[in-house]
C-alpha cells in the first residue's frame, strides 16, 4: 500500500526526485535503526519505543512519547483507511460503475473501512488477519513483476508515450536543492514507520542479541531496497516532465495505473484492489497499536480511566478501540465539511504522524547515547556518531518540514504536529508525580530496567492488581 500513495505526497513537494527522497529517508532509517539495535542488545527486549525512552531518559519522557506514538498510530489508521478509499474510488470510476464519482465518496469508504477496522479490532480474528497478509503478500509479488516489466520496456524503448529510462529521478528538479528533498523525507519515514517492531521477529529465539538485530537489519534494507527500485519505476514510468508528474501525484493508483500502460488492465485492478486491501490491514494494525497504548496509558494512571477497561468476552480494549475509532471518524467529518479532498487529508494525517514520530524517534535515539556511558559498556566510543547523525537527521527533516512554516491546506500538518507535542507536553508538566509513576510502571511492563534500577528489580502494578 505505501508504494502506491506515499509516492504521490513525495512528489507533490519534490518533483520528480521521489526516488531521491526514499533513499535519503532509508539512510535515515538505518541511522535510527542502529540506535535499537544498541537498545535491543543492552536490555536483550524487543521493546517499543516508549518502553526504551522510559528505560533510558527516564518514566516522563516515555510517558510523552507513548502519548506522541498513541496519536502516530491514530493518524496513520486514517491515513491508510482514507488510501484505502482512494483506491476504490479509482475502480469505481474506471469500472464505469459510477464514472464521475465525486471526491467525497472517499470519505465514505474510508469511514466504512474503520467500521471493518472496528469489528475486527475488538475480536479475535486471527483468520481474517492472516488472509489480509496473504492478499498483501501476493500484492507485493505483482507488484515486483509489473516494476520489472516496466524496467524492461524503459530499457528496449518499448513505453506507451516515448518514456525512458531516466536517472535524472536522483536528482532534484531545476529550480529546487537537496535541502527541498527533505520535505519528501517525511513520506519516506512514513514508509518506514514502526520498522522496530520486527525485533519481535527475532526476540523469541535462541539467540536474541544476534537475531533481534539481523531482525530490525532486515528489515530496512528490505524496505529500503524495496521502496526505492518500486518509486523509481514509479516515477519513470509516469514521465519526469512537470505534466508527467502532475498527472503522477493525481493518479487513483500509482501501479494500477501503470499495470494498465505496461501489462495489462486487468492486473492493474487486481494490483489496486490488493493494495486497498493492504491499506484496511494497515489500518487495521494501526489501530490495535494505538488502542493498546491508550489502554495501557490510561490503566496506568496517565488517561483517562473511563478507556481502560478489556472486553469481558473478547479480552481487547474495546473502549481503547472505540476512542480511536471516534477519533478517526470527528478527524475525517472536519475534513468532509471544510471541503478539503480526502487526498489532502491522507497527506495532513500522514505529515503530523510522521513529524510526532519523528520526535519519538530522536528521544530513542538520545536515550541509546546513555549506553556509551554506563559501567562496563564495551561499546567503542567513535560509534556515538552513528546516532548524533540520526538525531542531526531527524532534527533537519523536522526543521525543513515547519520552517518556513507553509501556506494554505499544507499548514495543518505541522500545525497539528506541533498543538499535539505542546498538550503533550503540557499533561505531563501539570500532573508530574501520577505521570512519573504511571511512566514507571509502564516502562516496566514492557520489560524493561529503569535508570538507576540495573538490578531488574519491578514496580507493582495496583491497575493489574484490582
Amino acid at each position: 500500500m505505501a508504494a502506491n500513495i506515499n509516492p504521490q505526497g513525495t512528489a507533490s513537494v519534490v518533483g520528480r526526485a521521489v526516488p531521491l527522497s526514499f533513499a535519503i529517508a532509508t539512510v535515515c532509517a538505518f541511522l535510527i535503526a542502529y540506535s535499537f539495535v544498541r537498545l535491543t542488545q543492552r536490555y536483550s527486549h524487543a521493546g517499543s519505543v516508549y518502553g526504551f525512552v522510559g528505560a533510558t531518559l527516564g518514566p516522563r519522557a516515555g510517558i510523552v512519547s507513548g502519548w506522541l506514538l498513541a496519536i502516530v498510530y491514530a493518524f496513520y489508521a486514517i491515513f491508510t483507511a482514507v488510501a484505502a478509499g482512494k483506491f476504490l474510488v479509482g475502480e469505481v470510476r474506471t469500472l464505469g460503475v459510477w464514472t464521475h464519482a465525486p471526491d467525497w465518496l472517499g470519505y465514505v469508504f474510508a469511514a466504512i473501512a474503520l467500521g471493518v477496522v472496528w469489528f475486527f479490532a475488538t475480536r479475535t480474528a486471527r483468520r481474517a488477519t492472516q488472509l489480509m497478509l496473504i492478499v498483501e503478500a501476493l500484492t507485493v509479488i505483482l507488484i515486483l513483476i509489473v516494476v520489472a516489466i516496466i524496467f524492461a520496456k524503459l530499457l528496449v524503448g518499448d513505453t506507451p508515450n516515448g518514456q525512458t529510462f531516466d536517472l535524472s529521478v536522483f536528482i532534484p528538479a531545476p529550480n529546487s536543492d537537496i535541502s527541498g528533498v527533505f520535505l519528501g523525507v517525511v513520506f519516506g519515514l512514513l514508509s518506514f514507520g514502526g520498522f522496530e517492531g520486527a525485533a519481535t521477529l527475532g526476540e523469541e529465539t535462541k539467540s536474541p542479541r544476534r537475531d533481534v538485530p539481523r531482525a530490525i537489519w532486515g528489515t530496512v534494507l528490505f524496505g529500503g531496497i524495496f521502496y526505492v527500485i518500486v518509486t523509481a519505476a514509479e516515477v519513470m514510468g509516469f514521465g519526469t516532465s512537470p505534466k508527467e508528474i502532475d498527472a503522477f501525484v493525481a493518479s487513483p493508483s500509482l501501479l494500477g495505473d501503470l499495470s494498465d500502460q505496461y501489462v495489462s488492465v486487468w492486473l492493474g485492478h487486481v494490483i489496486t484492489f490488493g493494495a486497498a486491501i493492504s491499506a484496511l490491514s494497515g489500518a487495521l494494525a494501526c489501530t490495535v497499536g494505538s488502542s493498546r497504548l491508550v489502554f495501557a496509558l490510561s490503566r496506568d494512571g496517565a488517561g483517562p480511566r473511563s478507556v481502560a477497561k478489556v472486553s469481558g468476552k473478547h479480552g481487547v480494549p474495546h473502549r481503547a478501540v472505540a476512542a480511536v475509532i471516534i477519533f478517526s471518524l470527528i478527524y475525517l467529518a472536519i475534513g468532509l465539511v471544510t471541503n478539503i479532498s480526502p487526498f489532502d487529508e491522507a497527506v495532513i494525517a500522514g505529515t503530523a504522524g510522521t513529524l510526532m514520530l519523528i520526535v519519538c524517534y530522536f528521544l530513542a535515539c538520545a536515550g541509546s547515547t546513555r549506553l556509551f556511558f554506563t559501567p562496563g559498556s564495551t561499546i567503542r566510543k567513535w560509534e556515538l556518531i552513528v546516532p548524533a547523525l540520526a538525531m542531526i537527521t531527524l532534527i533537519y527533516t523536522m526543521f525543513r518540514n515547519i520552517y518556513p512554516f507553509p501556506e494554505g491546506t499544507a499548514w495543518w500538518g505541522p500545525g497539528i504536529f506541533i498543538g499535539a507535542v505542546v498538550l503533550t507536553i503540557l499533561g505531563v508538566l501539570i500532573r508530574p508525580e501520577a505521570v512519573r509513576a504511571a511512566g514507571r510502571r509502564l516502562t516496566e511492563s514492557e520489560g524493561l530496567i529503569l535508570p538507576g534500577d540495573e538490578s531488574g528489580s519491578r514496580i507493582s502494578d495496583p491497575a493489574l492488581a484490582e
